[in-house]
């Protein structure tokens, strides 16, 4: 698939803000309504509208990223527990010597170690490493800017 320059615009037009009018994406970029409608309706590149949360100001403190690394014979088992998890906001699978990438938002500290703290006695967890996120530098930024786009 091509990515023309119309659909460079909309793309980085949905990724500084998603919740844009079609109206305001047209007069912003010079493209019609109902092209920028119809391009998003169609392109296979936009899988989910979603929007960023400030975590903090719901009252979730504390957010991480872990690896985790699973004996084969509990790998599903785990992997259908932390996608169905209501504190795992994204679940990939990785290499490098570990089986998933999570990224988790808690109450608090002790949440969190407890969540872990489960998963380690429930699954036949190898090896683990929790990376808290202190502060967001820079999120959600890739292709957001039309002159930065690698594209």
């Amino acid at each position: 698939m091509e990515i023309t320059k119309k659909d460079m615009q909309i793309i980085t037009a949905l990724r500084q803000n998603a919740r844009e009018s079609l109206t305001k994406i047209s007069r912003n970029t010079g493209i019609p309504v109902s092209t920028i409608f119809d391009k998003i309706k169609e392109n296979p590149l936009i899988t989910k509208s979603t929007c960023l949360l400030d975590f903090n100001q719901l009252g979730f403190n504390t957010r991480a990223k872990a690896t985790i690394k699973v004996e084969r014979g509990t790998r599903e088992e785990l992997r259908q527990y932390l996608s169905k998890h209501q504190n795992v906001n994204s679940l990939y699978k990785i290499n490098s010597g570990y089986d998933f990438l999570i990224e988790v938002v808690f109450r608090n500290i002790k949440d969190l170690e407890e969540f872990m703290e489960h998963i380690r006695d429930r699954f036949q967890i190898i090896e683990d490493n929790v990376f808290y996120i202190l502060e967001d530098i820079r999120r959600e930024e890739f292709m957001a800017d039309e002159r930065l786009t690698p594209l």
